[in-house]
């Protein structure tokens, strides 16, 4: 009887909709984007897939933005904004996946794996060049923002502030990920000069 009634629920549920809805808007991935505890490669390339399609995604109807908008001046400097900020999230979320494949130091003892260490080094790399890809759009979408300081979103302070660090010069990507870079260069060059003879 139990069987009946599961086979019976099961055709039922087979039946109706999942009361799933379909992602279309740039908000509805920007929804999706969340910080894990622990931030191992799988979480934030799950973010990155989000937020890049987020980018991809047209704007919902501006009453259903991610703050009031009362004027076409507000939703025109809204989309720029969070535009900007999704790049700025890119450019975070990819200098972090590099550094989960950044090798910080060449120690001797790693001569057996060299190989493999420059693997992981190859692939931090493309992630740094990524990230310093995000950050350029950023630099561009804060120059597009015009400033008004007394036409700011409340609900949105953070991006606003984002904005004003970039636009004063505190906020520079491009200095941190240059560091990144260099140090794994000459990471690099130490794996590359090690032999058997260094071992």
């Amino acid at each position: 009887m139990k069987r009946l009634i599961l086979l019976f629920l099961c055709f039922l549920l087979s039946l109706s909709p999942l009361w799933a809805y379909k992602l279309m808007y740039a908000e509805q991935y920007y929804k999706l984007f969340h910080t894990h505890f622990y931030q191992y490669p799988e979480d934030l390339n799950e973010n990155i897939y989000y937020l890049e399609w987020a980018l991809k995604s047209d704007f919902v109807n501006p009453l259903n933005a991610l703050t009031p908008i009362e004027s076409p001046e507000e939703w025109e400097r809204y989309r720029k904004l969070f535009t900007l900020h999704v790049n700025l999230k890119l450019t975070e979320l990819y200098r972090k996946l590099g550094s989960k494949y950044d090798k910080f130091t060449a120690y001797f003892y790693n001569y057996p794996f060299k190989r493999a260490n420059l693997d992981s080094l190859r692939y931090a790399e493309s992630y740094y060049q990524a990230a310093l890809h995000y950050w350029e759009e950023a630099l561009y979408w804060a120059d597009q923002i015009e400033q008004k300081p007394w036409f700011t979103f409340e609900n949105l302070s953070h991006w606003e502030d984002e904005l004003y660090r970039i636009n004063l010069g505190e906020l520079d990507y491009a200095e941190f990920i240059g560091y990144d870079l260099e140090r794994l260069y000459q990471v690099r060059d130490a794996f590359e000069a090690m032999g058997p003879g260094t071992y």
